[in-house]
């Protein structure tokens, strides 16, 4: 269950508190509390507040506290929500008109609706308000998590890529994707070319593809599994999209799902899929159309973010060789790009960073093994067509309309890369200069370098993945990687570094923000 709750004058006289949770005695029967069965989480931060979730093991009432100093001296008790088992005991508080640029903490319990005297230990979690004034900002992006079978592997340290993350202390986690492989059985063992042994942690859920809402609520549920993952959700708030394996590998409308399937209808399992995908991630809500993820997020001066939703309104996953635009070549389709162009038009913020789940000129094959279809954007070398025509309309709109300081965020590859547009080298050439930054695996396999077309004139400035010999390494090879950006407060500037799970700096660079 979602609530909007609204706090005004935050800062002012506490005295209301007392006769909310705060002062509320928390009884306990042993072995008969409610549990906060997966952490906390907070996501989609601006500045004037956040959203914060919570799971519980039973029917209960999420009761939330929230306060600007770690000690809860000024805490707000905020009315309780319910946690039902129609949205698998999951609970999303929106808070709102905190203070902005300020750490928040916030504590959260559950209270047996059965016996309300009874109540969970509570767990607290942070974030931090986007900022009003021009101070740094420092975020972090990847994708691809406990894909390929790698799961959780206690004698590899977890899903150690997000205790490395963590460290940089980011204001957000931009994840681009492939949030969960709810197509990837993980099972107990798997044997490495070295003859060692990976051992995952299991679940009985995950030992085939998900096909049921629970299946599909687990998937997500076992990387909450990790202590990394954990402690990392209560101190860094989440930005998230999803991709395809949130579903099935590749799916579109067109998909032909294999034989491991007992459901065959790909609309059914998506919109299974989509409700688990809601339920476990602390999105704000919209109001202008129920689910929908494509969304801007403002934080603060400096930056505005646009997640785009690249799986919901895509056409056919078929040869995409159209020199039209039409069905057959939606990716974004038509209202989501009018949306995307009004944003960016509309933005004045220094920067404006396209969070966008799949690259756009890398290619990637519907059938890998025949090299046939499209799964992404790229179409191969030549003019734009099909799905390639919204980036071209895109981009020329760019142009035209003044909009600089554009930076476009991508996973997806399970590889590191670094790419400058350049039109002086593309087929298309109606559109100024940019950046795509590719970073992944965050905890999966690490594949690649895929192929690039020249449509759009991208030059590899960096790439780092295992070749074509080496493919689906585990994460013990040490090939996981995310992006760090930093944007200096004072002068605007951006830093982009890409990063193994080691904290290895790879690759870096430092763009000077075009001023209008």
């Amino acid at each position: 269950m979602t609530a909007r709750i609204s706090r005004r004058k935050f800062l002012s006289s506490t005295t209301a508190a007392g006769l909310g949770v705060i002062a509320m005695p928390y009884l306990s029967r042993a072995g008969d509390r409610p549990v906060i069965s997966h952490g906390v989480q907070s996501g989609d931060v601006g500045a004037d507040g956040g959203v914060v979730w919570a799971r519980a093991d039973r029917p209960s009432q999420m009761m939330v506290e929230v306060a600007t100093t770690e000690s809860f001296a000024n805490a707000r008790a905020l009315p309780p929500i319910a946690a039902l088992p129609e949205s698998d005991f999951t609970a999303k508080m929106l808070l709102e008109n905190l203070p902005a640029g300020q750490e928040i903490f916030y504590r959260v319990r559950f209270r047996d609706l059965s016996h309300i005297d009874i109540a969970s230990e509570a767990v607290v979690g942070r974030f931090r308000t986007a900022p009003a004034d021009r101070r740094d900002v420092s975020f972090v992006w990847g994708g691809d998590v406990a894909g390929q079978g790698w799961g959780i592997n206690p004698d590899d340290g977890g899903m150690f890529t997000f205790a490395t993350m963590r460290k940089h202390r980011p204001d957000f986690l931009l994840h681009s994707g492939d949030t969960v492989y709810a197509d990837g059985p993980i099972k107990s063992e798997v044997k490495l070319p070295d003859g060692k042994v990976w051992k995952n942690v299991t679940i009985e859920e995950k030992a085939k593809v998900a096909e049921t809402l629970d299946e599909f609520r687990a998937a997500h549920k076992y990387n909450f599994m990790d202590e990394h993952v954990r402690a990392f959700n209560a101190e860094v708030p989440i930005f998230v999209q999803w991709d395809d394996h949130e579903v099935t590998n590749n799916w579109s409308l067109s998909k032909q799902l294999p034989p491991t399937y007992k459901v065959r209808d790909i609309s059914l399992l998506a919109a299974r899929a989509g409700r688990a995908f809601h339920e476990m991630y602390p999105m704000r809500e919209s109001i202008v159309e129920p689910g929908r993820l494509y969304r801007t997020l403002h934080y603060g001066p400096h930056l505005d973010v646009f997640m785009l939703d690249e799986r919901t309104y895509r056409g056919p996953n078929g040869p995409n060789l159209q020199d039209s635009y039409g069905p057959e070549s939606y990716f974004l389709g038509p209202d989501q790009l009018a949306w995307l162009k009004r944003g960016l038009l509309n933005s004045r913020a220094t920067w404006k960073v396209i969070a966008s789940d799949m690259p756009l000129s890398i290619i990637v094959y519907d059938d890998a093994a025949n090299k046939k279809g499209s799964e992404a954007f790229a179409q191969g070398d030549g003019p734009p067509r099909g799905r390639e025509l919204e980036i071209a309309d895109i981009l020329r709109f760019i142009k035209t309309s003044g909009v600089v300081n554009t930076v476009w965020l991508t996973a997806d590859v399970h590889y590191a890369a670094a790419h400058y547009y350049n039109p002086d080298k593309a087929q298309f050439q109606d559109f100024d200069p940019f950046w795509e930054f590719v970073a992944g695996p965050l905890h999966a396999g690490t594949f690649g370098p895929n192929e690039l077309d020249n449509t759009f004139g991208p030059e590899v400035k960096f790439i780092k993945a295992p070749g074509p010999d080496k493919q689906n390494l585990p994460p013990s090879a040490g090939m996981q990687f995310f992006g760090h950006v930093k944007i200096d407060g004072a002068t605007g500037q951006m830093i982009v570094t890409l990063r193994d799970r080691a904290d290895v700096a790879l690759w870096s660079t430092t763009l000077d923000p075009k001023r209008t």
